[in-house]
């Protein structure tokens, strides 16, 4: 495989780093990587997996490709054969990957990758003419016969230093070797026959693995998926159309009984509805991720790409460009929407490119955030005027912000704090609280009562956006149920956070209910075409 990206290790962070305010999604997060979508992360998960029988295994997710309109044919939405594609583990908190599973890719055309060609003409002027298609009849989980592209992939897990450590591959143990295949995007029905039809094929691509190290098998999958995240997001990026306050007493009441004027559930708000993402799921035993740790770990994923690129003027399918240099981190994710509304425009390409270790550059825009304010610009008037309040600011006024630095940044000691604590900005997973089942739990993960939900972790069914506004906004400064106990963290004060028990939400409703219960758990994609 090729040279997995390098990552630069500075000195232990000697103050606060980097924090989320608001947690989403992270499509078209930088300006640099909106040229570069197929190594554009969107979302990363990393949870116990709660699919039954699986509660000694830990499910890892990384989506890649937004907003993938599921018409986008003819060539639909391959990887990219020339990057590295990387979910980092760090099992004891200094903020440096211990174990990596690194994720390349291949793509090739059938008929000894000269593409599937018909003979078209006359007997005396006959030509034998390549077809335009990724496929040229039905396809399913039996027959893949008619399939005229195909990609697959090799696994390099990767112990220690992501760039000088130890490189083994992973196996594939259920049809042997180390490549693994990656199934056709959903075309549409008359391909597939049915949703059903391609929930087999897909099913077909899930395979078991060996990983070095670890006598007990994990799973994996590539693929594409429905997009899981929820959000409004043409009217949250229009300076928040919206009054972003639960409008009904209770979400789904449907009696306008909550803040006047505010927006109630409804599925319409999804801007997401009918995008898919294409998928890196993985489940490995927790014995064999969590190391010398205490059971938390911390993981994110990263794509990279080579230093240098140079165009091929006579380009053909396998040879479009020839590259070199340093493999090169361009995207990094681990709590979602980081870059995309906290981090400024000037430094969201430093932070794509930069390694967890070094996220103390970012300080400011966490001690001292600058949406919460803008907010504060957008709503305070016609919050005061409509409730007849005098609010000088709807700011929570503890700075710096320690409360989003616990959260997001070093864990909550007891819930998800690892080992070592180093203040960096990644996905932190407690692996010793038992999953919840999916019909069990709560959208609002630990703030709702469930402790295997969100921020220990995160789990595709939870309500990011709306947990994480509330808590942008001080929800931590007022008391939370811990294990059914409404318990104040100590972080901050009620009065330092005057709209902290406010109902904030998109509007955009969330739940377990719209996932699968079994790997990959992420629904099956939008069809192209009924």
């Amino acid at each position: 495989m090729k040279k997995t990206h390098f990552s630069l290790i500075i000195p232990a962070l000697c103050c606060v780093a980097i924090s989320s305010s608001i947690q989403a999604s992270s499509h078209r997060e930088a300006p640099n990587i909106t040229r570069f979508p197929t190594v554009d992360s969107t979302d990363y998960y990393a949870f116990n997996s709660y699919e039954e029988g699986r509660g000694d295994y830990v499910t890892m997710i990384a989506n890649y490709i937004p907003l993938q309109d599921a018409y986008g044919g003819p060539n639909y939405f391959p990887m990219d054969p020339e990057a590295i594609y990387s979910i980092h583990i760090d099992t004891d908190g200094d903020a440096v990957e211990d174990i990596t599973f690194a994720f390349d890719f291949e793509r090739s055309l059938a008929n000894n990758n000269q593409g599937v060609k018909l003979t078209v003409g006359p007997a005396e002027n006959q030509r034998s003419v390549g077809v335009p298609l990724v496929n040229i009849g039905p396809v399913s989980a039996t027959d893949q016969s008619s399939a005229n592209f195909a990609e697959s992939y090799t696994i390099t897990m990767i112990e220690g230093d992501s760039r000088s450590g130890t490189h083994t591959p992973v196996s594939n143990a259920t049809s042997g070797g180390e490549n693994f295949s990656k199934p056709l995007d959903y075309i549409g029905n008359k391909t597939f026959s049915n949703m059903a039809g391609y929930q087999d094929y897909a099913s077909s691509f899930v395979y078991d693995i060996s990983i070095p190290g670890c006598s007990t098998m994990g799973r994996v999958f590539v693929g594409q998926r429905k997009d899981p995240f929820v959000v409004n997001l043409g009217e949250t990026f229009d300076l928040v159309n919206y009054v972003p306050v639960e409008g009904d007493s209770a979400p789904g009441a449907n009696d306008s009984g909550g803040f006047p004027g505010g927006i109630t559930q409804d599925a319409s708000n999804d801007d997401l509805a009918q995008k898919n993402v294409t998928s890196i799921a993985i489940e490995v035993p927790k014995s064999c991720v969590t190391g010398d740790g205490n059971g938390t770990i911390g993981s994110w994923t990263t794509a990279s790409l080579p230093q240098a690129r140079i165009l091929n003027p006579n380009a053909t399918f396998n040879k479009s460009e020839v590259t070199g240099g340093a493999m090169t981190q361009v995207s990094r994710l681990g709590a979602p929407l980081v870059n995309e509304l906290v981090i400024g425009i000037g430094d969201k390409d430093k932070f794509s490119s930069a390694h967890p270790m070094d996220d103390g550059q970012f300080a400011d825009y966490v001690t001292h955030p600058a949406l919460p304010e803008l907010l504060n610009i957008l709503f305070k008037e016609p919050v005061n005027a409509t409730l007849g309040t005098e609010f000088e600011t709807l700011v929570p006024t503890n700075f710096p912000r320690n409360d989003l630095a616990t959260a997001f940044l070093t864990g909550v000691e007891g819930v998800n704090q690892l080992s070592t604590v180093t203040p960096s900005e990644m996905l932190r997973l407690n692996t010793g609280i038992p999953a919840t089942p999916q019909s069990e739990q709560s959208a609002f993960g630990v703030a709702g009562n469930d402790l295997a939900g969100f921020p220990n972790g995160r789990r595709p069914g939870d309500d990011v956006v709306d947990i994480a506004l509330r808590v942008m906004m001080g929800a931590l400064c007022h008391p939370i149920p811990v294990n059914g106990e409404p318990t104040n963290l100590g972080l901050c004060e009620p009065e330092d956070a005057v709209v902290g028990t406010v109902p904030f939400t998109d509007g955009a409703p969330l739940d377990a209910s719209m996932m699968d219960a079994t790997f990959p758990y992420l629904a099956t994609p939008i069809s192209g075409s009924k």
